[in-house]
């Protein structure tokens, strides 16, 4: 049978077609045959890579990348690179290919991965089109002719290096970016954001998608003295008075164009009112500094519009990124967002407390996703309690708590772990630790 033959076979299925034997053996025996019949093409003698500049891993630190390449702890593979990386050694050969072919399907991993593939790492990258990504510079001509990714990998770096540089190149082209390009490309604006971008934010609110809108919006939100922050404070003032001891609220009845504009969404979501929903949104766009401490405003009766008011806030927070009404929402609604506007001793210390007093469920996973790495002492100890008191009841709900707690605790920390309980869950995150740790030592 043909390849064409077994193609349509498996198209139509067995069931309509009945094949005499295995299909999928048979499938992979034509592969190898069709591969083995072809002819080699005639190639140029090839130059041998350039002599290594840096020193290799140990074979210790090799093999437990083998290791972790074969499937065991698979998720660690960023956090070995990057400890080779910060340690300027380079990878042995024989893995190349495969970390090679990793790179290719996750870009997170490469700027580590462009140091510890050392010169036979850049050798190989020549020779197989699929791996040229190693090689890739950031260039004007990757803003010309690159993809979309490139094309934002290109922008994102140059914002990082000149800010100014990557608006003005933004700028230029803006009228012959597709819509979907022009959305991606103003989230980039995020890094290094001041006011020397309002005037181009300003005219993107103009834009015919709602997608380039918003995330202009959303910029602008966190610059208090722009153009959009100030017309927000004028709607939010006619929303929100605060008066002794109690805030009274007048929702707002339309939506119009120049909210709109502005970022308003005018349809709500399934279940919300339409004013509730314009009121949340003006509220969470409008500049923190209006109310004062939220201290003190939390401590406030709220008469009508109560959640929806605190809501807003809790979306203000996290937009605008400020450390103190973070803090204080944080309390009233725990999402993991709200940690990105603080340092990590503080995020440790909120992410304890709620630990100890909140159940294992998915938003408990979601606020310790939220948390810088590496976890010290005092979380450490309160997500292994956890773990103990889980273990009892529920011990099937455990698995993402252990990965968490296994890939974010300071290795440090492994022993901790190992004498803390020996129920087999506590067991599991400890083994983990210890990989991590004999890890960091082999690359040290």
């Amino acid at each position: 049978m043909t390849w064409d033959d077994l193609a349509s076979t498996a198209l139509v299925g067995t069931d309509r077609r009945p094949y005499g034997g295995d299909l999928l053996e048979s499938a992979a025996v034509e592969v190898v045959r069709r591969r083995a019949g072809q002819q080699l093409g005639e190639t140029a003698e090839q130059e041998r890579a350039n002599d290594e500049e840096l020193p290799a891993v140990t074979a210790q630190a090799a093999e437990r990348l083998a290791r972790i390449l074969g499937g065991e702890y698979d998720r660690l593979l960023p956090e070995w690179l990057a400890a080779a990386s910060t340690a300027g050694r380079r990878v042995p050969p024989y893995v190349l290919p495969e970390l090679l072919d990793r790179g290719r399907r996750d870009p997170s991993i490469r700027a580590n991965l462009g140091l510890v593939a050392g010169q036979r790492g850049r050798w190989l990258a020549a020779l197989n089109p699929a791996w040229a990504y190693l090689l890739e510079e950031p260039t004007g001509e990757t803003w010309e002719l690159g993809s979309p990714a490139d094309r934002r990998a290109y922008l994102s770096h140059l914002r990082r290096q000149e800010p100014k540089q990557a608006r003005e190149l933004l700028e230029a082209g803006w009228e012959r970016e597709g819509p979907d390009d022009r959305a991606a490309f103003v989230e980039v604006l995020a890094d290094g954001l001041s006011m020397d971008d309002e005037p181009f934010l300003e005219q993107a609110l103009d834009d015919r998608r709602r997608e380039v809108r918003q995330q202009a919006a959303n910029l602008l939100t966190r610059l208090p003295d722009s153009r959009l922050a100030q017309r927000m404070a004028v709607r939010a003032r006619s929303c929100l008075t605060v008066t002794k001891g109690t805030i009274l609220v007048e929702a707002p009845t339309a939506c119009d164009k120049a909210m709109e504009r502005d970022g308003i969404r005018a349809k709500p979501p399934r279940g919300t009112g339409e004013r509730a929903w314009w009121l949340q949104q003006v509220v969470a766009r409008a500049p923190l500094g209006l109310w004062g401490s939220p201290a003190k405003l939390l401590k406030m009766k709220i008469p009508d519009w109560d959640g929806e008011v605190k809501t807003a806030w809790v979306r203000a927070a996290v937009l605008q990124r400020d450390p103190e009404w973070a803090r204080a929402m944080f309390a009233w609604d725990p999402i993991a967002d709200l940690l990105e506007a603080l340092g990590p001793d503080e995020q440790q210390q909120l992410a304890a407390d709620f630990v100890k007093k909140h159940d294992l469920d998915s938003q408990l996973i979601m606020v310790l996703g939220g948390v810088s790495s590496h976890w010290r002492e005092k979380l450490a100890t309160a997500v292994l309690r956890k773990i103990t008191k889980v273990a009892t009841t529920q011990p099937w709900n455990l698995g993402e708590l252990i990965k968490l707690a296994g890939e974010h605790i300071d290795p440090t920390l492994a022993e901790l772990a190992e004498n803390y309980s020996p129920v087999p869950p506590i067991q599991q995150v400890a083994a983990l630790l210890r990989f991590r740790a004999d890890l960091m030592k082999e690359l040290s």
